[in-house]
């Protein structure tokens, strides 16, 4: 396969772009991350999402230790060419390393921030080292 398709996209200077993945049916974010090529070229091949840590510095297949993996069902990028968008299958309904179904489960109420959705597993049963 022809990685021609990588060249549309406009990478950032450090080689990154901000991805969304967005829950296929409920069409709720569940995180922004980002991807290399690499990432963006292995979610393509495996249908499971790949994303660039940068707190780690090495590629991460999302679900790689808890089994959450994300499922791909489209990749679309935006006008700019600059972001993309995700839209997947959520394995286990969590997608934050917190064990809440989504990562934005804080909203601002005044000058507070509330937490609105609950822990649906414990972050140390998902995380055990063996």
């Amino acid at each position: 396969m022809s990685e021609n398709w990588l060249n549309k996209v406009n990478w950032a200077q450090n080689g990154l772009v901000p991805v969304v993945a967005q829950e296929a049916g409920s069409g709720r974010v569940l995180t922004v991350a980002w991807m290399n090529r690499e990432a963006l070229s292995k979610t393509v091949q495996t249908g499971e999402v790949h994303y660039w840590s940068r707190s780690r510095k090495k590629l991460w297949h999302k679900g790689e230790e808890s089994g959450h993996v994300q499922k791909v069902r489209s990749i679309r990028l935006d006008c700019d060419e600059d972001v993309i968008l995700l839209e997947v299958e959520q394995a286990g309904g969590i997608a934050c390393h917190t064990g809440r179904h989504s990562c934005f489960f804080q909203k601002l109420e005044g000058e507070k921030w509330v937490t609105t959705d609950p822990v649906i597993k414990d972050p140390r049963e998902i995380y055990k080292k063996t």
